[in-house]
């Protein structure tokens, strides 16, 4: 429930923080957004149990400070830098997606195992956040929108919220790449919630562990998966950097190429790692870190591709409609989902090591099925995203007048479909 709280509200408050950050002065934007996060997580971890009515507050807040530095800094990246310079820049971004994940399994845990209590990781955070906060201010400028697009001064101008939303309804890359970033949201989300009780089970079910029937448990699976997200997020998002910048120059659609491979080939890796985790503990190691890598060859491409099919003054607003879908069918959805599976197969057995293992089994089976439908969504984008790469950079360098462009985004809303 804490999660699903703190998700909703990252995930509803997304599109007010996009219409903000196309309009208002995006540093100071984060700078609330960031100074909201660090308070409230730092609260949270001093509420007692008879306050759990607190602890759910205080979380809902912390997605208020998410959304409002998720949807509006891969856009000011993309102000600064164009090209390859984007693409390396934006790598760097994401690439902390993975390593946060998985530095906060093996922190949380180890904090929680040492000190013997879970309170004590939420108050790590607010000191990291401290310092991000600080180099914010000293460091970070405001960029003029479509600063890395825009020649000669030329400067777009904006549009209703409406406006906006129909645009990128109608912008088919946007749409597809959105539905393959909602795809990927929900495998990785159900990894990261289910897969260290999968594999504790599964070394319950093969004798090597005993169940843990008290509170601390043994935290190991969280360390080892912790530490395997870690190196393949590192890993999957070098490879899906140095895969674009070679492969862009000969193929214009090589980005949605390589995220629709890189799902498609996940997919049999997690399916593998799920059916062997009965046999072999190290092999499902071995499939988790092969299908985590080749998902992480996405991180890179996905923000690029939104910022250069998408003009400069609607790039928060694509960023904060894409959030809200991909955690509301994706990650806000997937661990109840194949919780709730898991337990209605379960439902009027006798309760057994092996039958709890099973059931969550065939339950994780899931993931791979949308593995390949995200695959396949962003091979479909691949066939659009030359064409709206095209136009969106016309309308950014300024080729055309002001009534021009908007005669240009009229014919764009009312012909494609």
């Amino acid at each position: 429930l804490v999660s699903a709280v703190f998700i909703c509200t990252f995930m509803l408050l997304a599109p007010l923080f996009g219409y903000l950050g196309d309009r208002y002065n995006r540093k100071f934007i984060m700078i609330g957004g960031l100074s909201v996060w660090i308070v409230t997580t730092l609260t949270s971890s001093f509420v007692t149990q008879s306050q759990f009515w607190l602890l759910l507050l205080m979380r809902s807040l912390v997605g208020t400070g998410e959304a409002s530095y998720s949807t509006i800094a891969p856009t000011i990246i993309g102000d600064f830098f164009s090209g390859s310079k984007r693409t390396l820049m934006i790598s760097f971004f994401y690439i902390f997606i993975p390593v946060g994940s998985g530095l906060g399994y093996i922190i949380g845990s180890r904090v929680a195992s040492d000190l013997g209590d879970w309170r004590w990781a939420l108050r790590i955070n607010p000191i990291l956040g401290v310092v991000g906060l600080i180099l914010l201010i000293l460091l970070v400028p405001n960029p003029t929108r479509g600063a890395s697009d825009v020649q000669d001064g030329v400067e777009m101008e904006r549009t209703s919220y409406l406006a906006d939303i129909k645009y990128l309804l109608k912008n088919r890359s946007f749409v597809w790449s959105s539905l393959g970033v909602t795809a990927m949201a929900f495998v990785t989300g159900a990894l990261a919630f289910w897969t260290p009780v999968f594999l504790s089970r599964a070394q319950v079910m093969q004798g090597i562990k005993r169940p843990c029937k008290q509170e601390p448990c043994d935290t190991s699976d969280s360390l080892v998966f912790g530490a395997v997200t870690v190196v393949t997020g590192i890993l999957g998002v070098f490879i899906g950097t140095l895969l674009a910048r070679l492969l862009r120059n000969r193929i214009p659609h090589a980005d949605p190429l390589i995220c629709g491979v890189g799902m498609l080939s996940s997919a049999p890796c997690f399916y593998l790692a799920i059916i062997l985790a009965y046999r072999s503990i190290p092999a499902t190691y071995v499939f988790i870190a092969l299908g985590e890598t080749l998902l992480a060859l996405n991180w890179p491409l996905l923000a690029d591709i939104l910022l250069y099919v998408v003009v400069p003054t609607r790039r928060a607003t694509a960023e904060a409609l894409q959030i809200m879908v991909c955690h509301l069918l994706g990650d806000a959805g997937s661990p109840f989902l194949i919780g709730a599976i898991s337990d209605a197969l379960g439902k009027g057995k006798a309760d057994s090591v092996i039958l709890k293992f099973r059931n969550l089994e065939y339950s994780f089976l899931l993931c791979p099925f949308v593995g390949v439908l995200g695959g396949l969504f962003f091979l479909f984008t691949a066939l659009y995203v030359t064409e709206d790469r095209k136009t969106a950079q016309q309308l950014a360098a300024g080729k055309f007048h002001p009534q021009a462009w908007r005669d240009l985004i009229t014919r764009v809303i009312t012909s494609k479909g």
